[in-house]
């Protein structure tokens, strides 16, 4: 069952989403980064994920987030679990006046990849980014430097 989209900006409006992220890295030790065409983080790179919805196992939710934001079935197992984030925004996909407040599982895994095989629901383009390209770029968001910066 899905929520109306009334029903899913009350949500979004007075609680947190959990969300699973992705930080994939190829051999080259890049890291795959989206250009986001949607709200919350529009404009910017960010890496890919999704949030997980209601009595959605994680495994579950990482097999549909991965084939929506990478368009290939990955298992949890095939990741490493990194951390905890927590991240809030200004806006969300309900609109620039309701903020969005997220749970974050960040996971990280291996993998390459073309670019040109990637969805575009919500990233309109794709690039390997350099840790050190990554780190510094005024375009890449806050929230997925972070990834980077988290010690282990």
């Amino acid at each position: 069952m899905y929520l109306s989209l009334d029903d899913y900006r009350t949500v979004v409006t007075l609680t947190p989403l959990v969300s699973i992220d992705m930080l994939v890295r190829n051999q080259a030790g890049e890291y795959l980064l989206g250009y986001r065409t949607n709200a919350p983080a529009r404009n910017t790179w960010f890496v890919p994920g999704g949030s997980i919805r209601k009595n959605e196992t994680l495994d579950d939710a990482f097999l549909r987030i991965s084939e929506n934001e990478l368009g290939m079935l990955l298992q949890r197992n095939d990741a490493s679990f990194l951390c905890v984030f927590e991240h809030h925004y200004a806006d969300s996909c309900c609109g620039d006046s309701i903020g969005t407040h997220y749970v974050v599982l960040a996971h990280q895994l291996e993998l390459d990849i073309g670019l040109d095989s990637l969805p575009r629901a919500q990233h309109g383009k794709y690039r390997w980014f350099t840790r050190e390209q990554l780190l510094n770029s005024p375009e890449v968001h806050l929230h997925t430097k972070w990834y980077l910066q988290t010690p282990g």
